[in-house]
């Protein structure tokens, strides 16, 4: 199983229990993969969308930040042959959003981000994003398994944990996801009427009422 069947199935198991970060159950989550969209939706509420609209205004995560988010998304979801990466579905937004609008997570979200430039200061001489791919992973994998993790590195397994379940949340609720997942929505059935070896089972004849 490939990293990205890996989330589905977290996205699948997390959406049933609950567990998928509470950014699905906030009401303003609907508008965060949209963030610049300034058309008001049906059935948001007049304070929902002024709220909304508030968020928006604000800003978070400073230049670096968000791309260190970026690069970390789309390290958890790459890009590949059925869609496009986190980054292409808007995550580094939606997760902008979801720090502002649930303000717990703006703490560990920060914080973990300046825990990896350090350890990445400490073993590469440069800040994450600036590392080469090999060594960005290196680390990745390191704080990748939470169980794994040495003690040492349990506060960046943490953060790593708030960041991969952003990312899915972001990634699989926006329209890229949905078509990732291959969920089709719901769609009218087709009823030909009662089937003729039911009518016949019956005592019925078919010819006599459709002939």
């Amino acid at each position: 199983m490939n990293r990205r069947e890996s989330l589905k199935a977290l996205g699948f198991i997390a959406a049933g229990s609950g567990l998928l970060t509470a950014a699905c159950n906030s009401k303003d989550a609907k508008n965060a993969t949209t963030a610049n969209n300034t058309d008001k939706l049906p059935g948001v509420q007049d304070f929902e969308y002024e709220r909304t609209a508030q968020l928006n205004a604000e800003k978070f995560f400073d230049e670096h930040e968000m791309a260190t988010i970026t690069v970390l998304a789309d390290i958890i979801i790459p890009k590949d042959s059925t869609s496009g990466s986190a980054s292409e579905a808007g995550v580094p937004d939606f997760i902008e959003f979801i720090v502002k609008d649930l303000p717990n997570n703006k703490i560990p979200m920060r914080g973990g981000l300046r825990w990896l430039d350090l350890q990445s200061k400490r073993r590469y001489g440069n800040v994450f994003i600036k590392c080469t791919s090999k060594d960005q992973l290196a680390l990745v994998d390191e704080i990748a398994y939470p169980e794994l993790a040495k003690p040492e590195m349990q506060q960046g397994a943490a953060f790593f944990s708030l960041m991969r379940n952003l990312t899915s949340s972001g990634f699989y609720t926006s329209e890229m996801g949905i078509k990732d997942i291959g969920y089709a929505g719901n769609k009218p059935g087709v009823w030909n009427g009662v089937p003729d070896d039911v009518l016949k089972e019956h005592g019925f004849d078919p010819s006599k009422f459709f002939g």
